[in-house]
């Protein structure tokens, strides 16, 4: 499909930055000629798809969400798809058929299916071809908030994605709820962002440090500890505020196909119990939520039930969805905000009594900043390379391999170093804005940390332009731009699921996996090597292996496996929670069970859209 462009849009932005951040007020689908219409339930009818039988069509449609008329890709001529509401027990039936000029698919994110259902063109199907309807029929052994996707080349980005809300055969509670989903829209064609990130990574980041920052931050630290810190970034040929390689630049951010200005509002009666079913859609957004004057109880994470917690704000990365009860108890209108996590946009909705009201949208939050911890970095080697011990030869960044630099030696200082040091007392030593010495360390190594090891593609080639040198296992950081914000944060260390693990056994293999990336190459990978080079994840049906992620880049990445649960670990091996998609912080890692109870070949891979597209992608291989 040719993502048709205006000739303003083709070439560089040029439509004035409000109104890409909020979009126009009745942006969205242009049905016939300039008719404005949504989805029903994205409207805020009750009109869904319910039912065992489906079908669905995926084709062109014109939309204008900013002024700017483009093309979309769509599901029965809405963007998002149809609300797919399905009942655990049931055996569904979804015709899906390609009205597009080239081949399509869908994926039923976070859905335990076949392997030949999952709909991932080369590993589970050939993909759909122009004119062909695809029959997915599969039976439904799970209930909660989900979502589906096309798997098939930027469609998702195009509009090809849809929530599912699968209701439990038995149901004790019964509650108003209302499905959000978030998303990022834009006018550009995907290809050709993607051919500008591979030009120049940092091409849509417009929040780079400036002397008036520089200033700011020597009002708080001093002059001498503010510019050595700006030295080490400058000779790491790196930003602090390199958060998202896409941004509000090019996306106006969406709630149910809605700009900003266009006010999706979901409706409540004053002191009754709501539910809200958020999905983050985002081919590449992470979010920051909240509803200011109102707390938020999660009460499930990626469709699993999870002792309840009340939050004021939750970080939501691309692909997880997480279920919130709110209970408003004044007549009065309330603002869903959520902001990008670089702070370029924000995605806005509102729960209200009546249509039509309103409430104040706050402004955006200060851009984040990540320091030297965020990296995976201690002081001393971020001093080494200020100090010219950085080889940045072939594009790649070759740490120090000295002291406690060197991770090959010491693999369980690289996994828990920090509770090794005191840093409390050191200057410079804040994780934006929340001094290291009120974080209290964790006194007992992972269980999984001494077997933590650098592979040889790890440490050299060109898909790795950093490595972590002391990786933070916490799962207690709400991360950069969150933590110490006065508002009460979600982390997954909050997160516990309601019944236990799926298969008890202890692991029998570790599985390490490092997340790499050079963004001057716009690379990324598992282990530095992109799929095409890479071989399977081999695992035993049956077996139950650890899969341990380290992050040896400065972005965070969602991780998606599919066809199967991944049963997240706290630091010390005990179960935390049971989600389908990990998101793993700057200079973190986490450790995760996994039972191979589904044969075939599975996609493993970052979901952030242009990310896995570059490589950061793997099929696991059941047998």
């Amino acid at each position: 499909m040719k993502h048709r462009l205006s000739p303003a849009v083709a070439g560089t932005i040029n439509l004035p930055r409000r109104q890409f951040v909020q979009g126009l007020a009745a942006g969205g689908v242009l049905a016939g000629l300039g008719m404005f219409s949504l989805p029903a339930w994205a409207a805020g009818a009750t009109k869904e798809l319910v039912g065992q039988e489906f079908d669905l069509a995926i084709s062109e449609l014109p939309v204008n969400f900013t002024g700017q008329s483009a093309m979309a890709t769509a599901i029965n001529g809405q963007v998002p798809g149809p609300l797919l509401r399905w009942c655990e027990g049931d055996t569904v039936t979804l015709r899906v058929t390609n009205r597009l000029k080239v081949p399509t698919s869908i994926h039923w994110h976070g859905i335990i299916l076949p392997g030949a259902m999952d709909g991932v063109p080369g590993l589970s199907f050939d993909g759909i071809a122009p004119g062909e309807t695809f029959v997915y029929r599969f039976k439904v052994g799970q209930s909660g908030t989900y979502w589906y996707h096309s798997h098939s080349g930027f469609q998702e980005q195009t509009g090809v994605y849809g929530p599912i809300v699968i209701e439990p055969r038995e149901s004790s509670m019964r509650m108003r709820e209302h499905v959000l989903m978030l998303s990022d829209w834009t006018d550009e064609d995907p290809e050709r962002v993607y051919a500008k990130l591979k030009t120049f990574d940092g091409y849509y980041n417009y929040a780079k440090p400036t002397l008036g920052d520089l200033r700011q931050q020597a009002k708080q630290q001093g002059w001498d500890k503010a510019w050595s810190e700006r030295m080490m970034w400058d000779q790491m040929r790196m930003s602090p505020r390199d958060l998202a390689d896409v941004t509000g630049a090019t996306y106006t951010f969406l709630a149910n196909g809605n700009t900003p200005a266009g006010n999706w509002t979901a409706l409540f009666d004053n002191g009754e119990k709501v539910k809200l079913r958020i999905i983050n859609a985002s081919a590449m957004t992470y979010f920051d939520l909240r509803i200011p004057g109102l707390k938020m109880t999660v009460v499930a994470a990626d469709g699993q039930p999870v002792h309840p917690v009340t939050v004021d704000e939750f970080r939501i990365g691309v692909a997880e969805t997480y279920d919130v009860v709110v209970e408003p108890d004044s007549d009065t209108a309330y603002t869903i905000f959520a902001q990008a996590m670089d702070r370029s946009g924000y995605a806005r909705a509102t729960l209200a009594p009546r249509i039509g009201m309103s409430a104040a949208v706050p402004a955006l939050d200060p851009v984040p900043t990540l320091d030297m911890m965020d990296m995976g970095m201690e002081m001393q080697g971020a001093m080494a390379m200020s100090q010219g011990g950085m080889d940045m030869s072939q594009g790649t960044m070759n740490m120090p391999q000295q002291g406690a630099m060197n991770t090959a030696a010491q693999p369980a200082m690289a996994m828990h170093g920090m509770q090794q040091h005191d840093m409390a007392g050191m200057p410079g030593m804040a994780m934006g804005g929340m001094a290291m010495g009120s974080m209290p360390m964790e006194k007992k190594a992972p269980s999984w940390a001494m077997q933590v090891k650098r592979h040889p593609a790890t440490e050299n080639g060109p898909g790795t332009a950093m490595q972590a040198s002391v990786v933070s296992t916490r799962l207690d950081d709400p991360g950069a731009g969150l933590r110490n914000n006065g508002r009460r944060v979600l982390t997954y260390a909050d997160l516990h699921s309601l019944d236990g693990v799926i298969n008890p056994q202890e692991p029998t293999r570790t599985i390490e996996l490092h997340l790499t990336g050079n963004m001057s190459r716009y690379m990324w990978s598992f282990d530095g090597v992109k799929f095409s080079d890479a071989e399977p994840v081999r695992l035993t049906y049956g077996e139950r292996v650890r899969i341990v992620l380290v992050n040896d880049t400065m972005m965070e990445h969602p991780i998606h496996l599919h066809g199967m649960w991944s049963e997240l670990e706290n630091p010390h091996g005990g179960m935390q929670v049971r989600k389908h998609t990990i998101s793993v912080k700057p200079g973190h890692a986490v450790s995760y069970r996994v039972l191979a109870d589904a044969r075939g070949r599975w996609a493993y891979h970052c979901h952030l859209m242009y990310h896995m597209k570059a490589g950061m992608f793997r099929e696991v291989e059941v047998a």
